[in-house]
C-alpha cells in the first residue's frame, strides 16, 4: 500500500488496535478523530507499544466535509471506524447517532470517491435484527431494531451506492461483539465483557440485563483488526460485505461464569458476587451468532487468538489498569485486589 492508511475513529478502542498493528509493521497511518469518544492517550507509543514515528493524527469529525478532505490528502487506503457506539445510546440520542453513523459514513465516502481511495467500512451485526436461522449470514434480509442499527446499516446502503456510482473499492465488515484491552469499562454504554472485569475487579456484582440467556458471537479485538487488514489489502472491487467473527454462540450468563472464574483464579478468591439483573433494554438483539465463512474464503478471514484466551488477555489487561489506579490509595483501594 503506497502513502498513509486513513483509520477513522483512529482513537477508539478497536481504532486504536488497527492503528497499532499497522504501525508494527512500518505503515505509516494518518487517524482522524473528534475524541468524543476515543481518548487520546490511546495513540501514544505508551500505549500501541509501537514507534509512532509514522503516526499523524487529526483532530476532526467525520462529519465535517472540510476535515475529511484534508484527511484524504495522499490517501489511497481507509478503514472507515468512527462512529457514535451503543444501542441505549441510540434510544436516548437517535440523531447524535445518525449523524456520527450515517452523515459521517456519507462524507467519508465523499471523501474517499475524491481520492480513489478503497474503503473498509465498519459495518455492525445488529442490522440483522433477530432472524429465523441459527447463524446470521451477508444473505440475510437487514432488520435493524434500533436507531443505532438502522444508522450502521444506512452507512452500509451508502457504501453500496458509492461504489456503484463512482467505482470505489469498499468491503462491509460487521463486527459482532468485540471485546479486548483497552474497550471503555466504566461507562453505561460499556460493553458487557468490559462491564463484567471492572465489576469483579471492584468485588460488585456484574449487572444482566434481561435473563442472561441472549447469546452473542464475542471475538477478540486482535482478531478483528487483523481481518480488517485483509480486507484493506485484497484485490476486490465493488461492494463486499464479510462478517468478522468467530461464529461462536455465548450467553451473557455463560460469559459471567467464565470472568467468575478467571477472577477466582486470578485473584485467589474463594467467591465473587453474583449477578444481578436488570430489565431487558429496548432494541437488543436477542441471540447474535455469525457465519463467517465468506470472510474465510473471500479474504482468508483466520483468527489465532480465540475467544477462552481473549478473556484471559482481557481480564489480566484490566486487573493490570485496576492495581495502577489503586497504587497509592490506602489500605482501602488496596484490599480490592484481594
Amino acid at each position: 500500500m503506497s502513502g498513509p492508511v486513513l483509520v477513522t475513529g483512529g482513537a477508539g478502542f478497536i481504532g486504536s488496535h488497527l492503528v497499532a498493528r499497522l504501525l508494527g509493521q512500518g505503515r505509516a497511518v494518518r487517524v482522524l478523530d473528534d475524541f468524543s469518544t476515543g481518548q487520546r492517550a490511546n495513540l501514544t507509543a505508551a500505549v500501541l507499544g509501537v514507534d509512532t514515528a509514522q503516526l499523524e493524527v487529526h483532530e476532526g469529525s467525520v462529519a465535517d466535509a472540510a476535515a475529511v478532505q484534508r484527511a484524504f490528502v495522499g490517501v489511497r487506503h481507509c478503514v472507515h471506524l468512527a462512529a457514535l457506539p451503543s444501542v441505549a445510546r441510540s434510544v436516548e440520542k437517535p440523531l447524535d447517532t445518525h449523524h456520527a453513523c450515517a452523515t459521517g459514513t456519507a462524507t467519508v465516502l465523499h471523501g474517499a470517491a475524491q481520492a480513489k481511495a478503497r474503503v473498509v467500512y465498519a459495518g455492525s451485526s445488529s442490522a440483522y435484527g433477530n432472524q429465523p436461522v441459527e447463524q446470521k449470514h451477508e444473505d440475510l434480509r437487514e432488520d435493524p431494531l434500533s436507531p443505532y442499527a438502522a444508522a450502521k446499516f444506512a452507512g452500509e446502503l451508502y457504501c453500496r451506492a458509492f461504489a456503484r456510482v463512482y467505482g470505489i473499492q469498499v468491503v462491509v465488515t460487521r463486527f459482532f461483539n468485540v471485546f479486548g484491552p483497552r474497550q471503555p469499562a466504566d461507562s453505561p454504554y460499556s460493553g458487557v465483557v468490559a462491564a463484567f472485569c471492572r465489576a469483579l475487579l471492584r468485588g460488585e456484582a456484574p449487572r444482566i440485563d434481561g435473563d442472561g440467556t441472549q447469546a452473542r458471537d464475542f471475538t477478540y479485538v486482535e482478531d478483528v483488526v487483523a481481518g480488517v487488514q485483509r480486507c484493506l489489502e485484497a484485490g476486490t472491487a465493488n461492494c463486499e460485505t464479510v462478517n468478522l467473527a468467530y461464529g461462536r454462540s455465548t450467553s451473557v450468563l455463560e460469559l459471567y461464569e467464565r470472568l467468575a472464574a478467571i477472577a477466582r483464579e486470578r485473584l485467589g478468591l474463594a467467591a465473587v458476587p453474583p449477578p444481578r439483573f436488570a430489565p431487558p433494554r429496548p432494541g437488543d438483539v436477542r441471540h447474535s451468532l455469525a457465519d463467517s465463512s465468506r470472510a474465510k474464503a473471500r479474504f482468508g478471514f483466520a483468527p489465532q487468538v480465540g475467544f477462552a484466551d481473549g478473556l484471559l488477555r482481557t481480564f489480566d489487561w484490566y486487573h493490570r489498569a485496576f492495581v495502577r489506579s489503586t497504587e497509592g490509595s490506602g489500605p482501602e483501594g488496596r484490599s480490592k485486589q484481594a
